[in-house]
């Protein structure tokens, strides 16, 4: 009798186990978020690949609201994505922390504010006004209710600008920045870095002696919670990777000039093959 106890004690440990192997699979699954913006884009296509190099599936679900975004994440329908939590997102952040995470800092420098081409000899937005009928009256902006648009209204107020500040479209100011520059005609517009814009043309941020516009930023990978005792070697894998402004650009700029995202992505992974060693290079869990 104890034989047949024994035994069948094994039988339903080995039933046990085999019913947990689906488990352990679906822990090599990773769910990222990220916004439709071109300074976000790249970071999570880098993401994806490394956890890919490591064996992971890797799903990407794209929002185009960032409220959405972290509603999805604290929920816990996405895993991970990156954010500015300190300017940008700082709402959505404070709101919702309790139930999420920060992993590590993934870049930095993210800025936005006036701007106009490098052959406009204007150096600061004190000097709009004086400068009113070169830039023909106006500052073409981007879409309404975009934070760097409400900046752009606060700063308009603070220095008492008298020009008039267009609403529209990225792509309505991209399309007229692009004809100005073209033709070498003066043109301000709100602009943020890192845009492929920096290096298609030469621009530069107007100085904002007032400090309407927030100072440079970072950008964070952020996670449900828990997310990092449930996937530690995910989040170790998240947490070694940081992509400079320039590289940003770079990936962005080749999606301008016609390659898809995907490729533009694992293009500048091969070109610096050694970074994402380094990277991948930690201990195993």
């Amino acid at each position: 009798m104890k034989i047949k106890a024994f035994c069948k004690a094994l039988a339903v440990a080995a039933v046990a186990g085999l019913s947990a192997l689906p488990a352990l699979a679906q822990d090599k699954t990773i769910k990222l978020g990220t916004m439709a913006w071109e300074d976000l884009v790249p970071i999570t296509g880098i993401a994806k690949k490394v956890l890919e190099d490591k064996g992971y599936t890797v799903e990407v679900t794209e929002f185009s609201e960032i409220g959405i975004a972290y509603a999805a994440l604290t929920k816990g329908d996405v895993q991970a994505m990156v954010s500015q939590t300190d300017y940008i997102a700082q709402d959505y952040w404070n709101k919702n922390k309790s139930r999420l995470e920060k992993i590590s800092t993934v870049s930095f420098g993210c800025y936005q504010t006036f701007a106009v081409p490098s052959y406009v000899q204007i150096e600061s937005i004190e000097e709009l006004n004086a400068n009113s009928d070169l830039l023909g009256g106006k500052i073409i902006g981007i879409e309404p209710g975009s934070g760097l648009m409400r900046d752009a209204a606060d700063a308009m107020k603070e220095y008492g600008i008298e020009l008039e500040l267009v609403e529209g479209s990225t792509a309505g100011m991209t399309a007229a920045l692009k004809s100005a520059v073209d033709r070498q005609q003066p043109i301000a517009v709100t602009l943020w870095n890192p845009s492929w814009m920096f290096q298609k043309f030469d621009m530069k941020f107007l100085q904002d002696p007032k400090a309407v516009f927030a100072p440079p930023c970072a950008y964070h990978m952020i996670a449900h919670k828990d997310f990092s005792a449930e996937h530690p070697e995910a989040r170790e894998l998240l947490a070694a990777i940081y992509v400079p402004l320039e590289a940003n650009m770079e990936i962005n700029t080749a999606v301008v000039d016609g390659k898809t995202m995907d490729q533009a992505v694992q293009d500048w992974l091969e070109a610096h093959a050694e970074l994402v060693e380094r990277w991948e290079n930690i201990k195993s869990y």
